[in-house]
């Protein structure tokens, strides 16, 4: 009498995956559209996700009613994540809750310390890398310019950073003997330069050029170098000295 066929254990695991697989996507079918979002996140890691969706799950975090649509209103208005991030408070606040304002500011203070914790203690000449980041992070999507200046000792080791002047949306007011007096006051030997450009054209004006001329030439004066002036448009970090511009 022949024995009667059994399902082998290769089969019956793979039907079972197979089921599995077909009722995790029934579930997403019925799921609203944040639940589907944080499910996927969950199951494959938040890497997969698009930028609106990690926005959505950050807004659904800070107790955000309808995240999705509220995260596809920002990303409309502002152009991409950092300028969200980074936009002004009053102009979030037309959007989303006050809750959801203050969450996404601290997502964007929680990246700047992550990208400044890179820094201190390092050569800042030997980790430009670093450096870029760190302005990237700090500056990309902003608004306004704004002009910030790293102030360095004479291991070339960051003392501190510090925004020294903000503007329109294509200018900032930049004073060089406020920049000097400043790099003196906090014992600075060196400087690296710093601005943005909201139009995400990192290229350098004749102004921005004349500026740096003047605060190069004030600081040798003075023995204070400023070995850089790095210009931020987009996700595009512009070096003036590696342009051979100073």
């Amino acid at each position: 009498m022949s024995a009667s066929p059994t399902l082998s254990t290769t089969s019956s695991e793979t039907f079972d995956t197979a089921v599995a697989e077909t009722a995790s996507l029934m579930r997403f079918d019925v799921m609203d559209r944040t639940a589907r979002v944080r499910s996927i996140a969950c199951r494959y890691g938040p890497h997969v996700l698009h930028d609106v969706e990690v926005l959505e799950l950050h807004l659904a975090r800070a107790g955000q009613e309808d995240a999705g649509p509220a995260a596809d209103a920002l990303i409309a208005r502002f152009g991409g994540l950092a300028a969200v991030l980074a936009a002004d408070r009053a102009e979030l606040g037309r959007h989303v809750a006050e809750e959801a304002v203050s969450h996404l500011k601290l997502v964007r203070e929680t990246a700047v310390r992550v990208a400044a914790a890179a820094i201190p203690d390092r050569p800042l000449l030997t980790t430009s890398g670093a450096v870029q980041i760190y302005l990237k992070t700090l500056l990309a999507g902003l608004p306004r310019e704004e002009f910030w200046v790293l102030f360095l000792d004479r291991k070339n080791q960051l003392l501190l950073s510090e925004r020294l002047g903000q503007g329109t949306v294509d200018h900032a007011p930049v004073y060089p003997r406020e920049v000097l007096r400043r790099a003196l006051e906090v014992g600075a030997s060196a400087l690296i330069l710093a601005h943005n450009h909201p139009s995400g054209d990192p290229t350098p004006s004749r102004p921005d050029l004349d500026m740096t001329k003047a605060i190069v030439e004030g600081g040798r004066a003075l023995g204070v170098n400023v070995w850089d002036h790095m210009i931020v448009g987009g996700a595009r970090v512009l070096s003036l000295k590696s342009e051979g511009l100073m």
